[in-house]
Protein backbone atom coordinates (compact mmCIF):
# COMPACT_ATOMS: atom_id res chain seq x y z
CA UNK A 1 0.00 0.00 0.00
CA UNK A 2 2.85 2.37 0.82
CA UNK A 3 4.55 1.83 -2.55
CA UNK A 4 1.23 2.43 -4.32
CA UNK A 5 0.90 5.77 -2.57
CA UNK A 6 4.41 6.74 -3.58
CA UNK A 7 3.76 5.83 -7.22
CA UNK A 8 0.54 7.83 -7.24
CA UNK A 9 2.28 10.78 -5.70
CA UNK A 10 5.09 10.61 -8.24
CA UNK A 11 2.59 10.53 -11.11
CA UNK A 12 0.86 13.61 -9.76
CA UNK A 13 4.16 15.41 -9.41
CA UNK A 14 5.12 14.54 -12.99
CA UNK A 15 1.75 15.68 -14.27
CA UNK A 16 1.97 18.92 -12.34
CA UNK A 17 5.49 19.49 -13.64
CA UNK A 18 4.40 18.89 -17.24
CA UNK A 19 1.36 21.12 -16.92
CA UNK A 20 3.40 23.88 -15.32
CA UNK A 21 6.03 23.61 -18.03
CA UNK A 22 3.47 23.78 -20.81
CA UNK A 23 1.83 26.81 -19.31
CA UNK A 24 5.04 28.64 -18.47
CA UNK A 25 5.17 30.26 -21.86
CA UNK A 26 1.67 31.68 -21.58
CA UNK A 27 1.70 32.73 -17.92
CA UNK A 28 4.09 35.31 -16.45
CA UNK A 29 6.53 33.89 -13.94
CA UNK A 30 5.86 34.87 -10.34
CA UNK A 31 8.00 35.01 -7.23
CA UNK A 32 11.76 35.41 -7.10
CA UNK A 33 13.97 38.22 -5.87
CA UNK A 34 12.00 40.90 -7.66
CA UNK A 35 9.28 40.58 -5.00
CA UNK A 36 11.69 41.17 -2.12
CA UNK A 37 11.75 45.00 -2.24
CA UNK A 38 7.98 45.19 -1.83
CA UNK A 39 7.95 42.77 1.11
CA UNK A 40 10.98 44.31 2.82
CA UNK A 41 9.62 47.84 2.52
CA UNK A 42 6.28 46.71 3.94
CA UNK A 43 7.94 44.94 6.88
CA UNK A 44 10.42 47.74 7.63
CA UNK A 45 7.91 50.56 7.50
CA UNK A 46 5.41 48.62 9.62
CA UNK A 47 8.02 48.13 12.32
CA UNK A 48 9.29 51.71 12.08
CA UNK A 49 5.73 52.98 12.33
CA UNK A 50 4.76 50.86 15.35
CA UNK A 51 8.07 50.68 17.22
CA UNK A 52 8.83 54.32 16.47
CA UNK A 53 5.95 55.57 18.59
CA UNK A 54 6.38 53.07 21.45
CA UNK A 55 9.11 54.85 23.52
CA UNK A 56 7.36 58.22 23.24
CA UNK A 57 3.88 56.98 24.11
CA UNK A 58 4.67 57.13 27.84
CA UNK A 59 5.16 60.90 27.47
CA UNK A 60 2.05 61.26 25.34
CA UNK A 61 -0.10 59.44 27.88
CA UNK A 62 1.36 61.35 30.81
CA UNK A 63 1.41 64.84 29.34
CA UNK A 64 -1.60 64.81 26.99
CA UNK A 65 -3.92 62.31 28.69
CA UNK A 66 -3.02 63.12 32.31
CA UNK A 67 -2.42 59.42 32.95
CA UNK A 68 -0.38 58.38 36.04
CA UNK A 69 2.91 56.67 35.24
CA UNK A 70 1.96 53.22 36.65
CA UNK A 71 -1.32 53.24 34.75
CA UNK A 72 0.36 54.46 31.55
CA UNK A 73 3.09 51.83 31.85
CA UNK A 74 0.58 49.03 32.34
CA UNK A 75 -1.38 50.39 29.41
CA UNK A 76 1.69 50.17 27.16
CA UNK A 77 2.64 46.71 28.41
CA UNK A 78 -0.88 45.51 27.66
CA UNK A 79 -0.69 47.02 24.19
CA UNK A 80 2.65 45.33 23.51
CA UNK A 81 1.44 41.99 24.86
CA UNK A 82 -1.69 42.19 22.74
CA UNK A 83 0.41 42.82 19.63
CA UNK A 84 2.59 39.79 20.35
CA UNK A 85 -0.32 37.50 21.22
CA UNK A 86 -2.19 38.53 18.09
CA UNK A 87 0.85 37.40 16.09
CA UNK A 88 -0.08 33.83 17.03
CA UNK A 89 -3.59 34.32 15.66
CA UNK A 90 -2.23 36.06 12.58
CA UNK A 91 -0.06 33.06 11.83
CA UNK A 92 -3.00 30.73 12.48
CA UNK A 93 -5.26 32.64 10.08
CA UNK A 94 -2.65 32.74 7.35
CA UNK A 95 -1.80 29.03 7.61
CA UNK A 96 -5.33 27.70 7.98
CA UNK A 97 -7.76 30.03 6.25
CA UNK A 98 -6.76 33.21 4.44
CA UNK A 99 -3.20 32.73 3.24
CA UNK A 100 -0.23 35.02 3.98
CA UNK A 101 -0.90 37.62 1.29
CA UNK A 102 -4.45 38.31 2.48
CA UNK A 103 -3.42 38.45 6.15
CA UNK A 104 -0.55 40.87 5.45
CA UNK A 105 -2.87 43.02 3.34
CA UNK A 106 -5.48 43.13 6.12
CA UNK A 107 -2.77 43.87 8.69
CA UNK A 108 -1.33 46.72 6.65
CA UNK A 109 -4.74 48.36 6.32
CA UNK A 110 -5.45 47.84 10.03
CA UNK A 111 -2.15 49.44 11.06
CA UNK A 112 -2.72 52.32 8.67
CA UNK A 113 -6.20 52.95 10.06
CA UNK A 114 -4.96 52.69 13.67
CA UNK A 115 -2.05 55.08 13.14
CA UNK A 116 -4.31 57.51 11.34
CA UNK A 117 -6.78 57.54 14.24
CA UNK A 118 -3.89 57.97 16.70
CA UNK A 119 -2.67 60.89 14.61
CA UNK A 120 -6.16 62.40 14.77
CA UNK A 121 -5.98 62.32 18.58
CA UNK A 122 -3.12 64.80 18.30
CA UNK A 123 -4.79 66.86 15.57
CA UNK A 124 -8.34 67.13 16.95
CA UNK A 125 -8.51 68.92 20.35
CA UNK A 126 -11.80 67.25 21.27
CA UNK A 127 -10.12 63.83 21.28
CA UNK A 128 -7.81 64.72 24.20
CA UNK A 129 -8.33 66.15 27.70
CA UNK A 130 -8.41 69.93 27.85
CA UNK A 131 -6.14 72.03 30.02
CA UNK A 132 -2.63 73.45 30.08
CA UNK A 133 0.63 71.51 29.94
CA UNK A 134 4.18 72.86 29.81
CA UNK A 135 7.55 72.16 31.39
CA UNK A 136 6.49 73.84 34.62
CA UNK A 137 2.69 73.70 34.56
CA UNK A 138 0.70 70.51 34.13
CA UNK A 139 -3.01 71.06 34.71
CA UNK A 140 -5.23 68.75 32.65
CA UNK A 141 -8.64 67.24 33.07
CA UNK A 142 -8.90 63.46 33.16
CA UNK A 143 -9.65 61.81 29.85
CA UNK A 144 -13.30 60.98 29.25
CA UNK A 145 -14.51 57.50 28.41
CA UNK A 146 -15.05 58.44 24.78
CA UNK A 147 -11.55 59.93 24.49
CA UNK A 148 -10.00 56.81 25.96
CA UNK A 149 -12.15 54.66 23.67
CA UNK A 150 -10.74 56.41 20.59
CA UNK A 151 -7.22 55.89 21.93
CA UNK A 152 -7.88 52.22 22.68
CA UNK A 153 -9.36 51.65 19.24
CA UNK A 154 -6.35 53.22 17.52
CA UNK A 155 -3.82 51.14 19.44
CA UNK A 156 -5.98 48.03 19.06
CA UNK A 157 -5.99 48.41 15.28
CA UNK A 158 -2.20 48.87 15.34
CA UNK A 159 -1.90 45.66 17.37
CA UNK A 160 -4.09 43.79 14.90
CA UNK A 161 -1.93 45.07 12.07
CA UNK A 162 1.28 44.03 13.83
CA UNK A 163 -0.21 40.64 14.62
CA UNK A 164 -0.96 40.11 10.94
CA UNK A 165 2.18 41.53 9.32
CA UNK A 166 5.00 40.40 11.61
CA UNK A 167 4.45 36.60 11.69
CA UNK A 168 3.75 36.42 7.96
CA UNK A 169 6.28 38.71 6.27
CA UNK A 170 9.34 36.47 6.65
CA UNK A 171 7.46 33.35 5.64
CA UNK A 172 5.82 35.19 2.74
CA UNK A 173 9.25 36.34 1.60
CA UNK A 174 10.49 32.76 1.82
CA UNK A 175 7.62 31.74 -0.43
CA UNK A 176 9.09 34.04 -3.09
CA UNK A 177 12.62 32.87 -2.37
CA UNK A 178 13.18 71.40 14.78
CA UNK A 179 9.95 71.75 16.81
CA UNK A 180 9.65 72.74 20.49
CA UNK A 181 9.34 69.74 22.78
CA UNK A 182 6.26 70.99 24.59
CA UNK A 183 4.37 72.18 21.54
CA UNK A 184 1.32 70.26 20.49
CA UNK A 185 2.58 70.51 16.93
CA UNK A 186 5.27 68.00 17.91
CA UNK A 187 2.70 65.25 18.46
CA UNK A 188 0.84 66.22 15.29
CA UNK A 189 3.96 65.57 13.25
CA UNK A 190 5.39 62.84 15.47
CA UNK A 191 2.27 60.68 15.10
CA UNK A 192 1.67 61.76 11.52
CA UNK A 193 5.02 60.44 10.30
CA UNK A 194 4.35 56.80 11.39
CA UNK A 195 0.93 56.98 9.78
CA UNK A 196 2.53 58.20 6.55
CA UNK A 197 5.14 55.44 6.72
CA UNK A 198 2.40 52.87 7.19
CA UNK A 199 0.62 54.30 4.14
CA UNK A 200 3.78 53.80 2.09
CA UNK A 201 4.13 50.32 3.60
CA UNK A 202 0.61 49.28 2.57
CA UNK A 203 0.95 50.76 -0.92
CA UNK A 204 4.34 49.10 -1.43
CA UNK A 205 2.99 45.71 -0.48
CA UNK A 206 -0.08 45.97 -2.70
CA UNK A 207 1.93 47.22 -5.70
CA UNK A 208 3.92 43.99 -5.69
CA UNK A 209 0.78 41.84 -5.73
CA UNK A 210 1.00 40.73 -9.40
CA UNK A 211 4.44 39.22 -8.83
CA UNK A 212 3.80 37.25 -5.63
CA UNK A 213 3.49 33.50 -5.31
CA UNK A 214 0.35 33.25 -3.17
CA UNK A 215 0.40 29.84 -1.52
CA UNK A 216 -2.80 28.30 -0.32
CA UNK A 217 -3.39 27.86 3.43
CA UNK A 218 -2.65 24.42 4.83
CA UNK A 219 -3.55 22.54 8.00
CA UNK A 220 -2.66 24.39 11.18
CA UNK A 221 -0.15 23.03 13.69
CA UNK A 222 -2.36 24.24 16.53
CA UNK A 223 -5.20 22.10 15.24
CA UNK A 224 -2.88 19.10 15.00
CA UNK A 225 -1.69 19.63 18.58
CA UNK A 226 -5.26 19.65 19.84
CA UNK A 227 -6.03 16.50 17.86
CA UNK A 228 -3.09 14.62 19.35
CA UNK A 229 -4.16 15.50 22.89
CA UNK A 230 -7.81 14.63 22.21
CA UNK A 231 -7.01 11.26 20.60
CA UNK A 232 -4.46 10.37 23.30
CA UNK A 233 -7.00 11.09 26.02
CA UNK A 234 -9.73 9.24 24.15
CA UNK A 235 -7.62 6.06 24.02
CA UNK A 236 -5.81 6.57 27.33
CA UNK A 237 -6.93 3.13 28.60
CA UNK A 238 -5.53 1.30 25.56
CA UNK A 239 -2.09 -0.25 25.83
CA UNK A 240 0.78 0.49 23.45
CA UNK A 241 1.94 -2.28 21.08
CA UNK A 242 5.12 -4.04 22.18
CA UNK A 243 6.67 -4.08 18.72
CA UNK A 244 5.86 -3.72 15.04
CA UNK A 245 6.11 -0.48 13.13
CA UNK A 246 3.03 -1.41 11.13
CA UNK A 247 0.96 -0.72 14.23
CA UNK A 248 1.68 3.03 14.01
CA UNK A 249 0.37 5.51 11.48
CA UNK A 250 3.46 6.85 9.78
CA UNK A 251 1.87 9.22 7.29
CA UNK A 252 3.99 11.33 4.99
CA UNK A 253 5.15 13.87 7.58
CA UNK A 254 7.73 11.82 9.49
CA UNK A 255 10.84 9.80 8.74
CA UNK A 256 10.32 7.75 11.90
CA UNK A 257 8.94 4.24 11.70
CA UNK A 258 7.85 4.29 15.35
CA UNK A 259 7.38 7.19 17.79
CA UNK A 260 10.06 8.07 20.32
CA UNK A 261 9.92 6.74 23.89
CA UNK A 262 9.67 10.15 25.56
CA UNK A 263 6.19 11.26 26.62
CA UNK A 264 4.88 7.79 25.77
CA UNK A 265 1.33 8.70 26.74
CA UNK A 266 1.00 10.71 23.52
CA UNK A 267 2.04 7.69 21.43
CA UNK A 268 -1.44 6.27 21.89
CA UNK A 269 -2.70 8.91 19.47
CA UNK A 270 -0.87 7.32 16.51
CA UNK A 271 -1.64 3.63 17.18
CA UNK A 272 -3.66 1.95 14.41
CA UNK A 273 -6.39 -0.10 16.06
CA UNK A 274 -8.25 -1.19 12.96
CA UNK A 275 -6.60 -0.85 9.54
CA UNK A 276 -9.91 -1.07 7.72
CA UNK A 277 -11.76 1.64 9.63
CA UNK A 278 -8.88 3.92 10.65
CA UNK A 279 -7.35 4.22 7.17
CA UNK A 280 -8.73 5.00 3.73
CA UNK A 281 -7.93 2.86 0.70
CA UNK A 282 -5.03 5.18 -0.22
CA UNK A 283 -3.49 4.87 3.24
CA UNK A 284 -4.59 8.27 4.52
CA UNK A 285 -6.29 8.73 7.88
CA UNK A 286 -10.07 8.42 7.61
CA UNK A 287 -10.85 10.46 10.73
CA UNK A 288 -8.10 12.77 12.07
CA UNK A 289 -9.89 12.97 15.43
CA UNK A 290 -9.53 9.21 15.91
CA UNK A 291 -5.99 8.69 14.62
CA UNK A 292 -2.93 10.94 14.27
CA UNK A 293 0.36 10.37 12.47
CA UNK A 294 3.75 9.85 14.07
CA UNK A 295 4.83 13.23 12.71
CA UNK A 296 1.95 15.00 14.43
CA UNK A 297 2.72 13.30 17.72
CA UNK A 298 6.43 14.09 17.51
CA UNK A 299 5.66 17.72 16.63
CA UNK A 300 3.71 18.12 19.87
CA UNK A 301 6.50 16.39 21.78
CA UNK A 302 9.06 18.81 20.37
CA UNK A 303 6.89 21.72 21.54
CA UNK A 304 6.60 20.27 25.04
CA UNK A 305 10.36 19.71 25.19
CA UNK A 306 11.16 23.39 24.66
CA UNK A 307 8.65 24.71 27.22
CA UNK A 308 11.07 24.49 30.21
CA UNK A 309 13.69 26.53 28.35
CA UNK A 310 11.00 28.82 26.97
CA UNK A 311 9.84 29.61 30.50
CA UNK A 312 13.29 30.87 31.51
CA UNK A 313 13.12 33.75 29.04
CA UNK A 314 9.74 35.22 29.94
CA UNK A 315 10.92 37.53 32.72
CA UNK A 316 14.11 38.49 30.85
CA UNK A 317 12.04 39.68 27.89
CA UNK A 318 10.50 42.37 30.11
CA UNK A 319 11.65 45.83 29.06
CA UNK A 320 11.66 49.17 30.87
CA UNK A 321 12.32 51.58 28.01
CA UNK A 322 9.33 53.72 28.95
CA UNK A 323 10.97 54.61 32.27
CA UNK A 324 14.23 55.40 30.48
CA UNK A 325 12.34 57.85 28.29
CA UNK A 326 11.04 59.61 31.42
CA UNK A 327 14.58 59.82 32.78
CA UNK A 328 16.00 61.18 29.54
CA UNK A 329 13.25 63.80 29.40
CA UNK A 330 14.58 65.38 32.63
CA UNK A 331 18.27 65.27 31.65
CA UNK A 332 20.46 67.49 29.48
CA UNK A 333 20.31 65.90 26.04
CA UNK A 334 22.31 68.50 24.14
CA UNK A 335 24.98 66.87 21.99
CA UNK A 336 26.30 69.78 19.93
CA UNK A 337 25.09 73.27 19.16
CA UNK A 338 21.34 73.47 19.68
CA UNK A 339 20.68 69.83 18.81
CA UNK A 340 19.00 67.85 21.59
CA UNK A 341 18.90 64.08 21.24
CA UNK A 342 15.20 63.03 21.40
CA UNK A 343 14.27 61.43 24.71
CA UNK A 344 12.46 58.55 23.01
CA UNK A 345 15.34 57.76 20.65
CA UNK A 346 17.83 56.27 23.11
CA UNK A 347 16.70 52.86 21.92
CA UNK A 348 18.79 53.60 18.84
CA UNK A 349 21.87 53.03 20.99
CA UNK A 350 20.64 49.53 21.71
CA UNK A 351 19.86 48.93 18.03
CA UNK A 352 23.28 50.28 17.02
CA UNK A 353 25.01 48.00 19.52
CA UNK A 354 22.94 45.07 18.32
CA UNK A 355 23.84 45.81 14.70
CA UNK A 356 27.55 45.74 15.50
CA UNK A 357 27.67 42.76 17.87
CA UNK A 358 25.66 40.25 15.81
CA UNK A 359 27.77 40.42 12.61
CA UNK A 360 30.99 40.73 14.64
CA UNK A 361 30.16 37.60 16.58
CA UNK A 362 29.14 35.74 13.44
CA UNK A 363 32.14 36.75 11.30
CA UNK A 364 34.91 37.10 13.88
CA UNK A 365 34.11 35.28 17.12
CA UNK A 366 32.53 32.15 15.61
CA UNK A 367 35.51 31.31 13.32
CA UNK A 368 37.91 31.81 16.23
CA UNK A 369 35.85 29.64 18.54
CA UNK A 370 35.56 26.99 15.83
CA UNK A 371 39.33 27.02 15.38
CA UNK A 372 40.31 26.74 19.03
CA UNK A 373 37.38 24.83 20.55
CA UNK A 374 36.21 22.69 17.64
CA UNK A 375 32.67 24.07 17.89
CA UNK A 376 31.66 25.06 14.33
CA UNK A 377 28.89 27.39 15.53
CA UNK A 378 30.74 29.02 18.40
CA UNK A 379 29.01 29.12 21.74
CA UNK A 380 26.03 26.81 22.13
CA UNK A 381 22.51 28.22 22.34
CA UNK A 382 22.43 27.71 26.11
CA UNK A 383 25.69 29.59 26.66
CA UNK A 384 24.55 32.53 24.55
CA UNK A 385 21.20 32.65 26.35
CA UNK A 386 23.02 32.73 29.69
CA UNK A 387 25.41 35.45 28.52
CA UNK A 388 22.49 37.56 27.32
CA UNK A 389 20.71 37.18 30.66
CA UNK A 390 23.79 38.39 32.55
CA UNK A 391 24.12 41.43 30.29
CA UNK A 392 20.48 42.34 30.90
CA UNK A 393 20.89 41.96 34.67
CA UNK A 394 23.96 44.20 34.51
CA UNK A 395 21.98 46.77 32.51
CA UNK A 396 19.30 46.90 35.21
CA UNK A 397 21.92 47.27 37.94
CA UNK A 398 23.58 50.14 36.05
CA UNK A 399 20.17 51.72 35.50
CA UNK A 400 19.54 51.64 39.26
CA UNK A 401 22.84 53.41 39.94
CA UNK A 402 22.26 56.05 37.25
CA UNK A 403 18.75 56.78 38.52
CA UNK A 404 20.07 57.15 42.08
CA UNK A 405 22.53 59.77 40.84
CA UNK A 406 19.90 61.50 38.68
CA UNK A 407 17.32 61.67 41.47
CA UNK A 408 19.86 63.02 43.94
CA UNK A 409 20.94 65.71 41.47
CA UNK A 410 17.31 66.72 40.82
CA UNK A 411 16.64 67.14 44.55
CA UNK A 412 19.90 69.03 45.20
CA UNK A 413 19.14 71.40 42.31
CA UNK A 414 15.69 72.20 43.73
CA UNK A 415 13.60 70.33 41.17
CA UNK A 416 11.97 67.79 43.48
CA UNK A 417 8.49 69.19 42.74
CA UNK A 418 9.16 69.81 39.04
CA UNK A 419 9.27 66.43 37.25
CA UNK A 420 9.41 68.07 33.81
CA UNK A 421 12.35 70.34 34.59
CA UNK A 422 15.69 69.61 32.92
CA UNK A 423 18.45 69.08 35.48
CA UNK A 424 22.16 69.75 35.09
CA UNK A 425 23.11 66.16 34.28
CA UNK A 426 24.03 64.74 30.90
CA UNK A 427 21.72 62.15 29.38
CA UNK A 428 24.86 60.32 28.22
CA UNK A 429 24.73 58.63 31.62
CA UNK A 430 22.05 56.45 30.07
CA UNK A 431 24.32 55.17 27.30
CA UNK A 432 25.95 52.28 29.26
CA UNK A 433 22.52 50.89 30.15
CA UNK A 434 21.42 50.76 26.51
CA UNK A 435 24.76 49.36 25.36
CA UNK A 436 24.40 46.51 27.83
CA UNK A 437 20.80 45.97 26.74
CA UNK A 438 22.03 45.83 23.15
CA UNK A 439 24.59 43.20 24.09
CA UNK A 440 21.90 41.21 25.86
CA UNK A 441 19.60 41.45 22.83
CA UNK A 442 22.42 40.32 20.55
CA UNK A 443 22.87 37.10 22.51
CA UNK A 444 19.68 36.02 24.30
CA UNK A 445 16.73 36.48 21.88
CA UNK A 446 18.73 35.29 18.86
CA UNK A 447 19.87 32.21 20.76
CA UNK A 448 16.31 31.50 21.92
CA UNK A 449 15.00 31.53 18.36
CA UNK A 450 17.84 29.27 17.21
CA UNK A 451 17.21 26.93 20.13
CA UNK A 452 13.56 26.62 19.14
CA UNK A 453 14.53 25.96 15.54
CA UNK A 454 16.87 23.14 16.59
CA UNK A 455 14.02 21.31 18.29
CA UNK A 456 11.38 21.77 15.63
CA UNK A 457 11.21 19.99 12.29
CA UNK A 458 11.27 21.97 9.05
CA UNK A 459 7.49 21.78 8.85
CA UNK A 460 7.35 23.61 12.21
CA UNK A 461 9.94 26.28 11.41
CA UNK A 462 7.35 29.06 11.34
CA UNK A 463 6.05 27.90 14.72
CA UNK A 464 9.46 28.57 16.27
CA UNK A 465 9.00 32.29 15.67
CA UNK A 466 5.46 32.11 17.02
CA UNK A 467 6.72 30.55 20.26
CA UNK A 468 9.29 33.32 20.61
CA UNK A 469 6.62 35.95 20.00
CA UNK A 470 4.48 34.37 22.71
CA UNK A 471 7.50 34.62 25.02
CA UNK A 472 7.67 38.35 24.32
CA UNK A 473 3.99 38.65 25.17
CA UNK A 474 4.60 36.78 28.41
CA UNK A 475 7.35 39.25 29.26
CA UNK A 476 4.96 42.16 28.77
CA UNK A 477 2.34 40.53 31.00
CA UNK A 478 4.89 39.84 33.75
CA UNK A 479 6.18 43.42 33.51
CA UNK A 480 2.66 44.81 33.82
CA UNK A 481 1.96 42.65 36.86
CA UNK A 482 5.24 43.70 38.49
CA UNK A 483 4.50 47.38 37.92
CA UNK A 484 1.06 47.00 39.54
CA UNK A 485 2.47 45.11 42.52
CA UNK A 486 5.31 47.57 43.07
CA UNK A 487 2.97 50.55 42.81
CA UNK A 488 0.47 49.12 45.33
CA UNK A 489 3.01 47.76 47.81
CA UNK A 490 5.29 50.81 47.84
CA UNK A 491 2.47 53.19 48.87
CA UNK A 492 1.69 51.17 52.00
CA UNK A 493 2.02 53.43 55.04
CA UNK A 494 1.34 56.59 53.08
CA UNK A 495 4.69 56.53 51.28
CA UNK A 496 5.25 57.90 47.80
CA UNK A 497 5.00 55.24 45.13
CA UNK A 498 8.30 54.04 43.68
CA UNK A 499 6.69 54.65 40.30
CA UNK A 500 5.27 58.06 41.09
CA UNK A 501 4.30 60.28 38.18
CA UNK A 502 6.82 62.69 39.65
CA UNK A 503 9.92 60.55 39.20
CA UNK A 504 11.95 62.98 41.33
CA UNK A 505 9.84 61.98 44.34
CA UNK A 506 9.50 58.34 43.43
CA UNK A 507 12.15 55.65 43.63
CA UNK A 508 12.60 54.35 40.13
CA UNK A 509 16.08 53.26 41.24
CA UNK A 510 14.54 50.76 43.66
CA UNK A 511 12.39 49.39 40.84
CA UNK A 512 15.46 48.90 38.64
CA UNK A 513 17.31 47.23 41.51
CA UNK A 514 14.37 44.88 42.03
CA UNK A 515 14.51 43.94 38.34
CA UNK A 516 18.23 43.23 38.60
CA UNK A 517 17.69 41.04 41.67
CA UNK A 518 14.80 39.11 40.12
CA UNK A 519 16.84 38.78 36.94
CA UNK A 520 19.61 36.99 38.85
CA UNK A 521 17.02 34.71 40.46
CA UNK A 522 15.75 33.96 36.96
CA UNK A 523 19.32 33.23 35.84
CA UNK A 524 19.71 30.66 38.61
CA UNK A 525 16.39 29.14 37.52
CA UNK A 526 17.79 28.98 33.98
CA UNK A 527 20.85 27.06 35.22
CA UNK A 528 18.63 24.59 37.08
CA UNK A 529 16.48 24.01 33.98
CA UNK A 530 19.56 23.45 31.83
CA UNK A 531 20.93 20.93 34.29
CA UNK A 532 17.62 19.11 34.78
CA UNK A 533 16.29 18.89 31.24
CA UNK A 534 19.07 19.47 28.71
CA UNK A 535 22.30 17.52 28.42
CA UNK A 536 24.94 19.34 26.37
CA UNK A 537 27.17 16.36 25.64
CA UNK A 538 24.62 14.93 23.18
CA UNK A 539 24.26 18.20 21.35
CA UNK A 540 28.01 18.80 21.14
CA UNK A 541 28.60 15.53 19.30
CA UNK A 542 25.73 16.15 16.92
CA UNK A 543 26.77 19.74 16.37
CA UNK A 544 30.26 18.68 15.37
CA UNK A 545 28.92 16.14 12.91
CA UNK A 546 26.75 18.69 11.15
CA UNK A 547 29.01 21.70 11.23
CA UNK A 548 28.96 22.10 7.48
CA UNK A 549 25.19 22.50 7.28
CA UNK A 550 24.85 25.95 8.81
CA UNK A 551 22.27 27.03 6.29
CA UNK A 552 19.78 24.39 7.40
CA UNK A 553 17.61 24.17 10.47
CA UNK A 554 17.43 20.40 10.60
CA UNK A 555 20.04 19.88 13.31
CA UNK A 556 19.57 19.25 17.04
CA UNK A 557 22.09 21.12 19.10
CA UNK A 558 20.62 19.96 22.36
CA UNK A 559 18.71 16.85 23.23
CA UNK A 560 16.52 15.83 26.09
CA UNK A 561 16.81 12.61 27.98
Amino acid sequence: MEYTNLDATNEKLIQNDISSSSSSSSQPRKGGFRTMPFIIVNECFERVASFGIMPNMILYLRDDYNMPIPKATNFLYTWSAMSNILSIFGAFLSDSYLGRFNVIFIGSLSSLLGLTILWFTAMVPALKPSGESSSLIHVLDSATSSQLAVLFVSLGLISIGAGCVRPCSIAFGADQLAIKENSDDGWKIGLGVPAFLMLISAISFVVGSPFYVKGRPSESLLTNFIRVVVVAIKYRKHSLPDHGFDQYCQGRDSDLMVPTDSLRFLNKACVIRNHETDLNSDGSVSNPWNLCTIGQVESLKSLLRVIPMWSTGIFMMATQTSFSTLQAKTMNRRLFGNFNFPAGSFNLIMVFTLSIVIPSYDRIAVPLLAKYTGRPRGFSCKVRIGIGMLFICAAKAIAAIVETVRRKAAIEQGFEDQPNAVINMSALWLVPEFVLLGLGEAFMPVAFVEFFYTYFSKSMSSFAMAIFTLELAGGDVVSSMLVSIVDKVSIIGGNESWLSTNINKGHLNYHYALHAFLGMINYLYFLVICRAYYRPEHGEKLEASKGKEDDKFDYRELHTS
